[in-house]
């Protein structure tokens, strides 16, 4: 049973990146956790999960690259922002569960500072993208862009001195009675996800005319709750059943991959891109000949109508003041 404030059973069962700072003076070990391998003399903890961190960091990479080829697709810039910040959490995450920045490393506190704050700013970017669809302030302006940047960077910033200050027990916080860390984790984070889900919602029953995108709404929530139900309530059951190899974090990271995979394929969903100023579009042969006429188009159009200057030898010639070039010089008549 979780208590409100309380990490004690949350660590108990997974084996979280706050867990060896908060609640108890050495931290909280979890009853059941992945093996360790060694990797030249080096031993990394929770192996499956890495590799299922690096895939994150692939596939995000590739989501990245779409959205950035949407060159007209409305608020892809402001997007794209949430999955940079994903990407940024992944990374950290990587390192500090695998135990490549060792638990008991003075530096720990420091970037799992910075990981639980990359955290919130993630929701928060993504609460604020919420809002742009209704277009209080138009996308891709410098009000939009730097509303979110700004306002992301003050989240950051306000949660990793929150979290520093409990694991190191500064400003009157202190680890053993983490309140104010709980909130933020779960209260604050929880709420800014649900918040965006309401707006997404109301966008399509209120905007759009296709319906399709509540089930691709649906299915990331989906995949973000099962992946925290095995990650809090499955966790042990799944490590003791399977001999250690596996917990319920390697479960929850691919929940949490697939349900930001849906929130790139919801965005793409409602997102159209507007082809008559996309980069790199050109004008096909059959709207130059409507445009202009099959007459124009003839080979002795320009010469019969005087709209063109005969050529001579490689050069031209041009009426009034006009110039005339032959091989490599040209005279020039008034």
């Amino acid at each position: 049973m979780v208590a409100f404030g309380d990490f004690r059973s949350i660590c108990q069962t997974v084996a979280l990146t706050v867990c060896p700072l908060v609640g108890e003076p050495e931290g909280i070990e979890p009853l059941c956790y992945s093996r360790n391998v060694e990797i030249a003399g080096t031993l990394i903890f929770q192996p499956a999960t890495l590799i299922i961190h690096v895939i994150a960091l692939v596939m995000t990479s590739i989501m990245i690259y779409h959205i950035k080829s949407k060159y007209t697709a409305v608020g892809r810039k402001e997007i794209v922002m949430f999955f940079y910040l994903y990407m940024m959490v992944t990374f950290l995450e990587l390192l500090l569960v695998s135990g490549i920045i060792p638990t008991a490393s003075t530096i720990y506190p420091y970037f799992t500072a910075v990981h639980v704050g990359l955290i919130t700013a993630t929701f928060w970017c993504l609460l604020l993208n919420g809002f742009v669809g209704f277009q209080f302030a138009e996308d891709g302006t410098p009000w939009s862009l730097w509303s979110i940047r700004i306002s992301s960077f003050v989240i950051f910033a306000a949660v990793g001195f929150l979290s520093l200050a409990t694991f190191k027990k500064m400003a009157s916080f202190d680890p053993l009675h983490p309140v104010a860390l709980w909130i933020v984790l779960y209260i604050f984070n929880g709420a800014a996800l649900a918040i965006y889900v309401v707006l997404q919602i109301v966008l399509v029953l209120n905007t759009l005319d296709d319906r399709w995108p509540l089930g691709d709404i649906m299915f990331g929530i989906s995949f973000y709750v099962i992946g925290q139900v095995i990650l809090y309530e499955f966790s042990v059951r799944i490590c003791d059943t399977v001999k250690h190899y596996i917990d319920g974090l390697f479960f929850g990271t691919i929940c949490t991959l697939l349900a930001v995979m849906m929130v790139y394929k919801y965005w793409d969903s409602i997102t159209k891109e507007d082809l008559e100023f996309s980069v790199g579009s050109k004008q096909n042969v059959w709207e130059v000949k409507e445009l202009l006429g099959e007459d124009e188009l003839s080979p002795n159009y320009g010469t019969q109508y005087g709209a063109f200057p005969p050529q001579q030898g490689g050069g031209y010639q041009q009426g009034g003041g006009y110039q005339q070039q032959y091989g490599g010089g040209y005279e020039q008549n008034y």
